[in-house]
């Protein structure tokens, strides 16, 4: 039986290319990559979007704070068997004037709220990795 993974993040999870401001190809991408490092024993979902803060609300756009987005999309993917949490440059910009503290406890909050979801198999809480670019 395939397991599921689904990775959780900003526009490096969705896979941002800065150089042509489109997105790169599936094989390109590190969920990709990961894919098809796992071969067919796993099924990798890709859930970035650009923008994607840890909790704080974007003044100027909506909808990109993923504590409010992280439940209801586990749950669409369940049963998971692993959460892959990379967030935390959006958390950085001035506006939101966050400390590198500040953001890590956003980066707990998410890890918690997955691990309580009760997405992981028969209801039980899917493992969670966390992933700093630094």
């Amino acid at each position: 039986m395939k397991r599921t993974i689904v990775c959780f993040g900003d526009s490096n999870t969705w896979g941002y290319d800065a150089k042509t401001d489109q997105r790169f190809i599936d094989e390109i991408r590190w969920t990709g990559l990961l894919q098809s490092e796992l071969y067919n024993t796993y099924r990798v979902i890709e859930e970035g979007l650009p923008g994607r803060t840890s909790v704080s609300d974007d003044p100027l756009f909506e909808g990109l704070a993923g504590i409010s987005y992280l439940y209801p999309c586990l749950m669409s993917h369940a049963p998971l068997d692993l959460v892959v949490i990379m967030l935390g440059t959006n958390d950085t910009k001035e506006r939101f004037a966050l400390t590198s503290y500040n953001i890590a406890q956003g980066i707990v909050r998410l890890a918690h709220k997955s691990r309580g979801s009760g997405a992981g198999p028969a209801g039980k809480a899917p493992e969670v990795l966390v992933l700093v670019i630094h």
